[in-house]
């Protein structure tokens, strides 16, 4: 297994995004082709280092989100956003099902222009379709510093052989 920085020589893009329950959001990424490395961690808030207790207590800011890193020449942004508003219901502000706080906000850190710009573009189209009767919510942000989740958290579906415990639509 390659490193970041490995995979980032190697032209491989960093993509963040919170849907909601970090666990599923992993699960789904996991198996795109071209997306060779994840990891679920907190970001968007205010405290350094924060511990999954303190992001559930709603008082650092973080989200719960998925960092990946991706092969742009196998698998573009673009099909990486499709994706992340499929999986989840992008209107419900904080909230995603049953869980309820900041911590389940949908979100786009982007970590380019680029990103930012790609972003943008597919939520504005979304819109165009008419396909929610209420706005979408997600916020489109820089990504900032990434806390990674303790171990337990990471690939958490296929250590414990189970799928459930996450809101999908």
């Amino acid at each position: 297994m390659l490193s970041q920085e490995e995979l980032l020589g190697k032209g491989y893009e960093k993509a963040t995004f919170a849907a909601g329950c970090f666990w599923g959001v992993e699960a789904v990424f996991r198996k795109v082709k071209g997306v060779d490395f994840t990891q679920v961690g907190y970001t968007g808030g205010d405290k350094e280092n924060p511990t999954y207790k303190e992001v559930c207590m709603g008082d650092t800011g973080h989200a719960e989100a998925v960092e990946l890193f991706f092969n742009p020449s196998i698998v573009p942004y673009e099909k990486l956003l499709e994706l992340f508003w499929e999986m989840h219901d992008p209107t419900t502000p904080d909230r995603q099902g049953p869980d309820i706080g900041s911590q389940y906000r949908s979100a786009i850190f982007y970590h380019s222009e680029e990103q930012e710009d790609k972003a943008a573009a597919s939520k504005r189209q979304l819109e165009q379709t008419g396909r929610f009767n209420k706005p979408i919510v997600t916020q489109i942000v820089p990504a900032g510093p990434f806390y990674r989740a303790e171990e337990y958290h990471q690939q958490y579906f296929e250590k414990t052989g189970t799928h459930g415990g996450c809101f999908f639509k």
